[in-house]
């Protein structure tokens, strides 16, 4: 290795270990507000113009790099939020550098995708490049509430769109992705006495069972292409086995293939009834990532960003993931996307977390390559 790669290794480590070890959870406003000031300085020493939008969720960064000036700009799109809960470094994943492995919480998912961005862009500075738009958001492992409308906008002229999501474990890039759907299903019962006066009652716990009964047939009698697939993630209801339970909720994880099997499905829960009398329902949407199936637009930029990386020495595959992120949204407008830009690792959401540092850099270079005019 040069000293020219060794020193910029070195910066990439060291950018990598400041934003890994700046712990921001998702809905935690100060932690997302200072990630949002280191990476705004960053970005705007790389060349950048910074603007930051704060809100209730955290704050969110678009950054606009003019380039050369010349046609319309590639959308770059990250989250600077974790899954993981302030104090977890200190605990179950403490950040470590061994050889080739580096971890720490959210180091895959994705600081490490933010550190790519950074560097490729660090790098062009001063040469002929493309425009690039970047948006970074602090909401997208909560489902991503108060930034699909800044998604949107920052869609307005794009030529393309990137995702800085991990990879397949072979480092193939995601093109489609399954559409992702939060339910929340509540009921209102009445409360009595479980033994004196059991008939006085309304039982939310039995009403919201038969309705997940009733769930289950309608996720499996779903037309359209493929398996829908449904976990009832939480539940919760009740107070004591000697009262009537008078309320019970449950939260329901739903994923699709295709966008007409993801409408019917949901339009059906919309249209769910309560089988007792007495008893009140309300479905409520929690978040929403449209299915986003891969189109020929996205199919041809997977493989212009083959085409590069094989030019590289370094060949990438490209093809659907089943988890969702922000990409959902972008695909399913139709803008020519792809996700998994992030590098190789693996353990996301998990205490094992990591990402490789050879791949690291090799996203670096690929970024440049597909940037570079």
């Amino acid at each position: 290795m040069g000293i020219g790669r060794a020193t910029e290794t070195a910066g990439v480590v060291e950018r990598l270990r400041r934003l890994v070890t700046l712990e921001t959870p998702s809905l935690d406003p100060v932690a997302s507000a200072a990630i949002a000031d280191l990476l705004g300085g960053w970005f705007h020493q790389a060349g950048a113009r910074v603007e930051t939008i704060p809100g209730p969720a955290g704050t969110h960064l678009r950054l606009e790099v003019a380039g050369d000036g010349v046609g319309e700009p590639v959308l770059l799109v990250g989250h600077s939020d974790t899954v993981w809960p302030v104090g977890t470094l200190a605990g179950r994943v403490p950040w470590s550098v061994a050889g080739d492995v580096v971890r720490g919480p959210g180091v895959y998912d994705m600081k490490s995708g933010l550190v790519v961005m950074l560097a490729a862009l660090e790098r062009l500075r001063g040469t002929a490049h493309r425009p690039v738009r970047i948006v970074i958001v602090s909401d997208e492992e909560v489902g991503s509430p108060t930034s699909q409308e800044l998604i949107r906008a920052g869609l307005d002229g794009v030529a393309a769109a990137i995702g800085f999501e991990s990879p397949h474990p072979d480092g193939a890039l995601k093109v489609g992705r399954r559409g992702s759907s939060r339910v929340r299903l509540s009921v209102q019962g009445k409360a009595a006495h479980a033994a004196l006066d059991p008939a006085a009652g309304v039982s939310a716990i039995d009403e919201l069972v038969d309705q997940l009964i009733e769930v289950r047939r309608i996720v499996g009698t779903a037309g359209g292409a493929g398996e829908v697939l449904c976990n009832a993630g939480t539940i919760s209801g009740g107070g004591r086995a000697n009262v009537v339970p008078d309320r019970a909720e449950c939260e329901l994880g739903l994923r699709f293939l295709d966008a007409g099997t993801e409408r019917e499905v949901l339009d059906r829960l919309r249209g769910l009834r309560p089988v007792r009398p007495g008893a009140r329902l309300a479905m409520e949407l929690a978040s929403h990532r449209p299915a986003w199936a891969a189109g020929p637009a996205d199919r041809a930029l997977a493989a212009s960003i083959g085409a590069t990386a094989a030019a590289l020495g370094r060949p990438v595959g490209a093809r659907p993931a089943a988890g969702a992120g922000d990409t959902n949204l972008i695909g399913a407008l139709g803008v020519p996307t792809v996700d998994g830009f992030g590098p190789r690792g693996g353990g996301a959401h998990a205490a094992d977390e990591h990402v490789l540092l050879s791949s690291l850099l090799e996203r670096i270079d690929l970024l440049v390559a597909v940037l570079r005019r």
